[in-house]
């Protein structure tokens, strides 16, 4: 059995999709089990021992300057052919929505039968009952019900390179086995974005407290640029702040940086997003902030985490003190398990 697995969404869809494959593994061991992802999210299933083979292919929005449309177009023809060799006994759409593109796609894989989410308008071998609620990884399993797969999802998987972040990001501490904590302080909404002023006393408290080291990601680049704003001079202002206590900052231009940065850290502090969805599936432990984003549909799946959104929906709102209570709970909930 060949079965496509398409998910052409942001890095946290995907990262959420992670279930799936490992249900799809454990029902059909012999199967052959690909993915079509964008360029953008691909690094989030690289390494992931579930998955056959992962198809790539651009969309015009990243494609490099000077590129043309037509090119991009080009390489997605012959992505298609190659896809169409593969005769793909099932495609799957891995999307909790109606998505028209990706379906196209999986038409023209030429898979023999595909599932995705719809409407009547569909063939009903085109469609899956539709219910948006529940969690991410809830709503893409419920795909495999036509499969008469009905497992509860599984945890995110997501596996770092295993060669190291320079060991010059890494804050060195003279106390052994301290925690390292990494620090994401960037996010896509102006309503998930906590102060550097915040970040700065949260820290120095952790570190009075427990003796943290602390490890900062963000999005690299200047605040004006048009299509990716980045937060470098956000970074150059927490450093300043942060300038007395073992702070390192991981400039992460790949994916695959962040992912192995974020694997080496014992706790993770950041906003909803893509980076605390891949911290969930590298199995940290997590304090997030939610703003304007449903923590019902997007928390942390699988690991052990605590949720801070207030009734405004504005993490600006979010005090350092309901941060550092929230850390606390953290840690005597991890303490709790282990013991």
């Amino acid at each position: 059995m060949k079965i496509l697995v398409i998910r052409r969404d942001n890095i946290g869809d995907l990262v959420c999709t992670t279930p799936l494959f490992s249900a799809l593994r454990h029902h059909f061991p012999e199967a052959k089990i690909d993915a079509l992802v964008n360029s953008y999210n691909a690094p989030v299933l690289v390494g992931n021992p579930e998955i056959d083979h992962i198809h790539v292919y651009r969309k015009a929005k990243h494609r490099e300057p000077g590129e043309s449309r037509l090119k991009i177009w080009w390489e997605t023809a012959r992505l298609i052919l190659r896809l169409r060799k593969e005769n793909f006994d099932l495609a799957i759409v891995a999307t909790p929505a109606r998505q028209p593109g990706a379906l196209r796609f999986a038409q023209c894989a030429g898979a023999k039968r595909i599932i995705a989410y719809g409407n009547p308008g569909f063939d009903s071998s085109h469609s899956s009952a539709h219910n948006d609620k529940g969690h991410e990884t809830e709503l893409v399993m419920r795909l495999l019900h036509p499969l008469g797969i009905k497992d509860t999802p599984g945890p995110l998987r997501v596996f770092a390179d295993p060669r190291p972040v320079a060991a010059s990001y890494v804050p060195a501490s003279s106390i052994q086995k301290t925690l390292l904590i990494g620090l994401h302080i960037s996010a896509r909404k102006p309503a998930q974005r906590w102060p550097e002023e915040r970040f700065s006393e949260l820290a120095h408290t952790l570190h009075a407290r427990y003796g943290a080291r602390f490890l900062l990601f963000w999005s690299p680049g200047a605040d004006n640029h048009p299509q990716h704003p980045g937060d470098d001079a956000k970074v150059e202002r927490l450093q300043a702040l942060c300038s007395d206590i073992p702070l390192g900052a991981c400039k992460t231009e790949r994916l695959e940086e962040l992912i192995s940065g974020l694997a080496r850290c014992d706790r993770i502090i950041c906003s909803d997003g893509g980076a605390m969805h891949i911290a969930a599936g590298l199995g940290k432990p997590i304090v997030c902030f939610f703003g304007n984003s449903g923590a019902e549909r997007w928390h942390p799946w699988g690991v052990t985490y605590e949720l801070l959104q207030t009734p405004s929906r504005n993490v600006i709102d979010i005090s350092v003190d309901d941060s550092l209570a929230a850390f606390a709970r953290l840690e005597q909930r991890l303490a709790k398990n282990a013991g």
